[in-house]
């Protein structure tokens, strides 16, 4: 058996243990890499600095520049009618597309069933699903009357959908799977993962059924798919169903995360099914009726690190798979990387003093893991930045595509506590805590670092490398994020930690913080008495020492902003446009949730157009910018259990 270590972040003072229990296949070999800390005690310090890998699209044969992961969102492929793309940014929304289609004209297409090996069963009986990537089910969900909730026009939009096909009587229908159109093909997916911290066996999709691939008009690749479609073999002793109640954060919060710039899967349209389904929401013996609902969700793809994983716990008879899968990922997800050519420039050493060379041209599945490790670190970074915990980062939740997916019990800050986690299952240890998130994504690269080394796709020096770019990739992000939310002109470590550390101590609000921030003037002569009045609103109940401890603060950051020849006007824009004046309260996803399980949805309405444009000032919306009210902090708001 190998032996397991496993790198680790030191976070504030919100610890757990990172250690896990995994087939022999899944432990890694002895890991070393320079200790990475995580703000605001440290600065991530490598063994080298690494350039890393941009493939240009024109030639597959460019030099290193700067880094994989930005190179895999803005890639486009133009050459060849080729229908792979994996665009995150907010131009593959379609805005300027004029195709409008109908619903039985969209072009479906089922690549993951057509290339990867299936299910030769297809009951519904939960069972171990070996030998094969996924399921064909149909979805069995029992409606009545269903109903339109709400829907997204940007996703319509990235469709090519005629945004009036929502008013179709028969669309609540199609979208809760009681009718399905001519060209989908549904199934259901098979993985596994570690879930906080132990390996889990085979999971799968336990209520998410996919309908299939649609390919829009600039020949980009979209997975639909239902959450809370019915049963499938993946769904253990569950119902397969979703209630009301989750369904409405998961779609509010998928297109808060797109509007906010935060790559993650999105959401088509949420219909009621017009049945009951009971939950017991607190785990405590009482369980009551709610309302059931499906989300329609939308992604590139929905694999996870899980995917592989599986395939590799079951030892050596299905490591094929893991290399057919693999290929399949890199052909429709990261294409660029099947044709890259031989380049010193693409060579690194590992820094382990032995002359080690990784060389990412010699072997794709070493790009490709680098690749997969600079998406998640980009992704968690932003996550630190905006304020976002997940709260259930276990390995089946963790997208190859470097997407925010699967939304359980998240939850964004309101005062500003790195041990905050919106788990109530995740209390124990805050394994998935706020402060925990950048360690955690380490964790979870390691264990798919593993997967591939034990399918011989890479070796323990590409891992290892996977990880350290993970680690650099983090810091320079968070740092750049961090210095932009400032509106400094150059990281400055000092000053960003003693501000953490001070909205630590007093609880301040994370969002309306940075918002105030930019009402700072970058002038030193403004009396001390003054300096502090643009932050009052957030800056509450502190006493003197507190008031001195700020005071400091902000001379010390004016005296950085004074070295800089940028107006306030200009920095004040910069500012507003990284640091959001709305964000996706917990108390909000309430409200909103409370009218509509009365019949009333139109605050779910509303609330989507007022988070998709979260850096606007919104005139006549700002009481979805206030604090939480006192009844945001009782059970259920504020922090959630799994149960949906």
């Amino acid at each position: 058996m190998l032996s397991h270590s496993s790198p680790s972040f030191s976070l504030y003072h919100c610890s757990s243990s990172l250690t896990a229990t995994a087939p022999a296949a899944l432990l890694r070999p002895t890991f070393s890499i320079s200790k990475l800390h995580f703000y605001p005690l440290n600065t991530f310090k490598s063994r080298k600095r690494h350039s890393s890998l941009i493939i240009s699209m024109e030639s597959h044969s460019s030099a290193a520049v700067d880094s994989i992961s930005q190179d895999l969102k803005n890639q486009k492929i133009e050459n060849n009618n080729d229908i792979r793309n994996n665009d995150f940014d907010s131009e593959s929304d379609g805005v300027n597309n004029k195709v409008k289609l109908k619903l039985e004209e969209l072009k479906w297409d089922h690549s993951f069933v057509r290339e990867l090996p299936g299910d030769p069963m297809t009951d519904l009986l939960p069972r171990e699903v070996l030998h094969a990537c996924y399921t064909r089910v149909s979805p069995s969900v029992e409606v009545e009357d269903p109903q339109l909730v709400a829907w997204s026009h940007s996703v319509f939009e990235l469709l090519d959908l005629d945004s009036k096909e929502f008013e179709r009587p028969d669309f609540p229908l199609i979208f809760s799977g009681a009718s399905l159109l001519v060209g989908m093909m549904p199934y259901a997916q098979c993985y596994g993962g570690h879930q906080f911290g132990m390996w889990a066996g085979q999971l799968g999709d336990g209520r998410a059924i996919t309908l299939g691939e649609v390919l829009n008009s600039k020949s980009e690749r979209w997975e639909l798919q239902l959450k809370g479609a019915g049963k499938t073999p993946y769904s253990r002793f569950a119902d397969g169903l979703a209630v009301l109640r989750s369904s409405i954060r998961e779609f509010l919060c998928s297109e808060a995360m797109h509007s906010l710039g935060i790559p993650t899967t999105r959401a088509l349209c949420l219909v009621t099914t017009g049945k009951y389904v009971t939950r017991d929401m607190f785990y405590d013996g009482n369980p009551k009726d709610e309302p059931g609902a499906i989300v329609c969700r939308v992604a590139q793809s929905f694999l996870r690190f899980g995917s592989y994983q599986i395939h590799t716990s079951r030892g050596k008879e299905d490591l094929d798979i893991v290399r057919t899968l693999a290929d399949y990922t890199i052909h429709h997800h990261f294409p660029h990387l099947e044709n890259i050519s031989k380049s010193d420039s693409l060579s690194f050493n590992t820094g382990e003093g032995d002359g080690s060379v990784v060389d990412l041209t010699s072997n794709k599945y070493a790009a490709w893991a680098v690749g997969v490790a600079e998406l998640t670190a980009s992704l968690v970074a932003h996550w630190q930045g905006v304020g976002f915990t997940h709260g259930v980062l276990n390995t089946d939740n963790m997208s190859v595509l470097g997407l925010t997916i699967d939304y359980g019990p998240f939850g964004f800050l309101d005062a500003f506590d790195p041990s905050y986690t919106p788990n109530t299952t995740d209390l124990p240890g805050r394994r998935y805590c706020f402060a925990n998130q950048p360690d955690i994504g380490l964790w979870n690269i390691a264990q798919f670092t593993t997967t591939l080394s034990a399918a011989k796709l890479i070796n323990d020096k590409e891992a290892n490398y996977a990880m350290e770019r993970y680690g650099t990739k983090f810091m320079d992000e968070y740092q750049a994020i961090m210095t932009r939310k400032l509106g400094l002109q150059k990281y400055n470590k000092q000053l960003i930690g003693d501000l953490l550390k001070n909205m630590a101590v007093d609880k301040v609000d994370y969002t309306n913080f940075f918002r105030l921030l930019s009402n700072i003037k970058a002038d030193p002569t403004i009396p001390e008495d003054e300096l502090l009045i643009p932050l009052k609103a957030v800056l509450l109940d502190i006493g003197k020492e507190r008031k001195d401890a700020w005071t400091s603060w902000v001379q010390s950051y004016i005296q950085e902003l004074s070295s800089s020849d940028i107006s306030d006007k200009e920095r004040k824009i910069s500012m507003n446009s990284v640091n959001p004046k709305y964000i996706l309260r917990n108390y909000l996803c309430q409200s909103a949730i409370d009218a509509a399980e009365q019949g009333d949805y139109e605050e779910v309405r509303r609330l989507l157009k007022v988070m998709e444009s979260p850096y606007d000032e919104q005139p006549g919306m700002e009481k979805y910018a206030r604090l939480p009210p006192a009844w945001a902090y009782r059970p259920g708001v504020r922090m959630l259990s799994c149960s949906s």
